[in-house]
């Protein structure tokens, strides 16, 4: 089959839909597929979104620059219109801009398209940011409705995301399918990685590492981390800050590390990728998300995926799961608990540490490697038969 997949961008900075391309563009792939990406980046995005995308092994099709925060594309809208025989299925990434728009505009009725929400209907922001929910209404009215009802499946990664999407919005009519979601896991040798990591940050070398690896936003809790790290670390345990600082936040959290005594013992490494970002993982002694609402969180499939407990708020909507296997700690999103997180992980004894560890790689196997999510994908869009019982 021959599948294209469509994003508002590729810039590996503006978090998880970008990963989630990729590491369904390789699931593709395996499978025999030919796959290729349309987005509304522009041609000459750059040196780092260039690399990301000679990771992905397809053609990729900048159709850009995308205007505003819409990313209004009209070329990108041309270019799929253009092409758009030449497809059996199409996967859009993401809601509330251009790309979703054009896609059903140009699909619908030709060729079948399912959209992957990526979290961007979870009613936490509703709860959050109640005045742009009213923005929103008035768009989910006019266009929004109509791209997720005439698409063939809303694609969601989670029970948690199958149950909720969409709520707080009318006219909801869209057929809600469950993917299996995860993380392609670890692609170079791990101990290499590790030593690269180390080489880059010699003052980590020996140190246990407690590792956050995501965007240094708000959503994500980093505030409440360094409060729970300040109280209940271990004095020889380091923390690293691993992710893009898209908000401009990172500085008052620094300023406020420094406030609570803690500002040397904590690493700022920016956004880390390829060998650096597995290197991490394969460091660190655990790792930790205290995330005020997480969709699905690829980071803690990709540390169940090196054998690294995660501990991680009861927001990320896979922690339940991830918990009942004995592979995680979690935790409610409050300082309380984050604080527990961490005591709770430092109460492990050895054995009880080696017994978690084992069983978060065997978590990652049975539930996040990717193997049947393509599968589900392509039923969903009438392209293979439904299983027979």
């Amino acid at each position: 089959m021959r599948l294209l997949h469509v994003i508002r961008t590729l810039d590996p900075d503006a978090g998880g839909p970008s990963e989630s391309a990729r590491i369904f563009a390789l699931a593709h792939q395996r499978l025999g597929n030919q796959v290729e990406i349309a987005t509304a980046d522009a041609p000459d995005a750059g040196p780092e979104r260039d690399a990301f995308q000679h990771r992905l092994s397809c053609p990729v099709h900048p159709c850009g620059p995308g205007r505003g925060s819409y990313a209004y594309a009209p070329a990108l809208e041309q270019w799929l219109r253009a092409n758009r025989d030449r497809f059996d299925g199409v996967i859009v990434n993401g809601v509330w801009q251009f790309h979703t728009a054009a896609a059903r505009r140009v699909f619908d009725s030709h060729v079948p398209y399912a959209v992957f929400s990526h979290g961007m209907l979870d009613p936490y922001f509703k709860r959050r940011y109640p005045l742009k929910h009213l923005k929103k209404l008035l768009y989910w009215t006019l266009v929004e409705s109509r791209n997720l009802n005439r698409a063939h499946a809303v694609c969601v990664t989670s029970q948690e995301e199958y149950r909720t999407v969409g709520e707080g919005f009318p006219f909801r009519n869209f057929r809600r399918v469950l993917v299996p979601y995860g993380s392609a896991g670890p692609d170079r040798d791990l101990a290499a990685s590790r030593a690269e990591f180390l080489a880059a940050w010699p003052e980590l070398a020996g140190k246990p590492l407690l590792l956050f690896l995501g965007r240094i936003h708000p959503k994500k809790g980093c505030d409440l981390l360094l409060e729970a790290f300040a109280r209940a670390a271990s004095p020889d345990l380091h923390l690293v800050m691993a992710g893009p600082d898209e908000t401009g936040w990172a500085a008052q959290l620094q300023a406020r590390a420094q406030a609570l005594g803690i500002a040397s013992r904590i690493t700022w490494t920016g956004m880390l990728r390829g060998s650096l970002k597995w290197g991490a993982f394969a460091a660190a002694t655990a790792f930790i998300l205290p995330s005020h609402q997480e969709n699905f969180g690829i980071a803690v499939a990709d540390a169940l995926a090196c054998s690294l407990i995660p501990l991680i708020s009861d927001k990320v909507n896979i922690a339940p799961e991830v918990a009942a296997d004995g592979a995680a700690i979690m935790e409610p999103d409050t300082l309380e608990g984050t604080i527990r997180l961490i005591e709770r992980f430092q109460a492990l004894t050895p054995t009880e540490r080696s017994a978690m560890q084992a069983a978060a790689l065997a978590c990652y196997r049975r539930r996040y490697a990717l193997e049947d999510a393509p599968l589900v994908i392509y039923r969903a869009l009438g392209l293979l038969p439904e299983p027979t019982s």
